[in-house]
């Protein structure tokens, strides 16, 4: 996208907000929320694209450890897992990494 038209639409769009309404602002707060759920949507789903049951994982808990273990199952912003030692997690896909062994 070109910055100079870029700049000049977000320029016109600010002078716009300024005359709106509080009802065209809360629509407008409204779609602005919703792309944005639907991007995080989007990013969520390719990062679950780079798993499947069965895969080896590992990653580090709160506690600063690292856990291996094994993907159970792709949930719709998580993946279920269960570590070497038996315990089930719920991890967010972007916390993950394959492991070879």
């Amino acid at each position: 996208m070109n910055t100079k038209h870029t700049v000049v639409d977000r320029e016109l769009f600010t002078q716009a907000l300024r005359h709106m309404s509080e009802e065209d602002l809360r629509y407008l707060n409204h779609m602005v929320v919703e792309r944005l759920n639907l991007l995080a949507q989007a990013k969520s789903t390719m990062q679950l694209a780079q798993f499947a049951a069965g895969d080896r994982v590992n990653f580090t808990a709160s506690d600063g450890s690292v856990k291996f273990g094994t993907i159970l199952r792709l949930n719709r912003k998580t993946v279920s897992l269960v570590t070497d030692d038996g315990q089930q997690w719920k991890v967010s896909p972007v916390l993950l990494r394959k492991t070879t062994a």
